[in-house]
């Protein structure tokens, strides 16, 4: 099997990690990489600019690790010029801008897919799979919580300022949250209703908490979610409840290890006296968090077996 010659534009913290993944993956070649800062350390070539990434025939895909605000325009412009494309989220800040860069992958017909790593979490591989098989019904509601601290540092970076960034904690985490919610859940949600404050930080436009409610109206599932950089202790917490037992994920694997071990617990409910007690939880411990690898290794397959993607 040939390999994928793939270009990485944007070798910051997030540029290395998608390159240090598509090494492990086993089916990519790094052909150049790119980043507008200097490059000291690289095992690949340095490319001088974007448009020599894109316009080197050799390559087939673009891994696109930038700032927010450059997302849906270089997507556009690496579909448009011929190359498959991997972009980190959000894809965009405004539906319509989502809308156009969908039009352009339906022209272009290239694999376009945005890093949602956490769907390849093994926690949530395996609640996914309790869902699909209907093991405990159809789910009711679900309920996510995920907060981070930042420090005054986090006042000199792109992410703190709204043009770059295009909003605050929702973009830059909770949208993790909100795609487990439609990936679990597996509908969206047609109403919403939300706070959105700077209830610490004070930036414009920028939030640092979001508590949101969202509703299926069809179906009558419910989410709620909060989304926080002031949650001074990192926490994540992911709980699906079903006709029949439920599912809380406490934790998330990461090379950080600032939240906590990645703990499923499942259980059977109970309608009637007693109710399901701790006894009757199953703890499933995730060690390993291979969910990099796997994201990358599921748009690399996409392109060889020319395969929508699905995950």
């Amino acid at each position: 099997m040939s390999l994928i010659n793939v270009g990485v534009i944007g070798f910051g913290k997030m540029g290395r990690i998608r390159a240090q993944a598509l090494v492990e993956c086993g089916v990519a070649n790094i052909v150049t990489v790119y980043d507008k800062h200097a490059i000291n350390n690289s095992d690949w070539p340095v490319s001088t600019n974007i448009d020599e990434v894109l316009n080197d025939n050799r390559i087939d895909a673009v891994f696109l690790s930038l700032p927010n605000h450059l997302n849906k325009d270089m997507a556009i412009k690496a579909m448009l010029a011929g190359k498959h494309v991997f972009c980190e989220k959000p894809p965009a800040f405004n539906a319509q801008d989502v809308i156009e860069i969908r039009e352009v992958e339906a022209g272009t017909h290239k694999k376009l897919m945005y890093g949602f790593n956490h769907r390849h979490h093994g926690a949530v591989i395996k609640m996914k799979e309790l869902v699909a098989s209907g093991k405990y019904g159809r789910v009711l509601w679900m309920r996510g919580r995920y907060g981070k601290s930042v420090d005054e540092s986090y006042f000199d970076t792109w992410r703190a300022d709204k043009e770059s960034a295009g909003g605050g904690i929702l973009l830059d985490q909770g949208i993790h949250m909100l795609d487990l919610f439609n990936h679990i859940g597996g509908v969206g949600f047609d109403n919403t209703h939300a706070f959105v404050s700077s209830l610490y930080w004070n930036l414009d436009g920028v939030e640092d908490n979001v508590f949101a409610i969202l509703k299926n109206s069809q179906n009558g599932l419910v989410a709620s979610l909060h989304s926080t950089m002031t949650q001074w202790r990192h926490l994540f917490s992911l709980e699906v409840f079903l006709e029949a037992g439920y599912m809380v994920l406490n934790g998330l694997k990461t090379s950080s290890g600032t939240y906590g071990e990645e703990v499923l617990t499942i259980a059977k409910n109970r309608t009637t006296a007693p109710a399901a007690e701790w006894d009757d939880e199953e703890r499933l411990s995730f060690d390993v968090d291979t969910s990099w690898a796997a994201e990358v290794r599921h748009f690399l397959d996409a392109i060889i077996n020319d395969t929508p993607v699905l995950i």
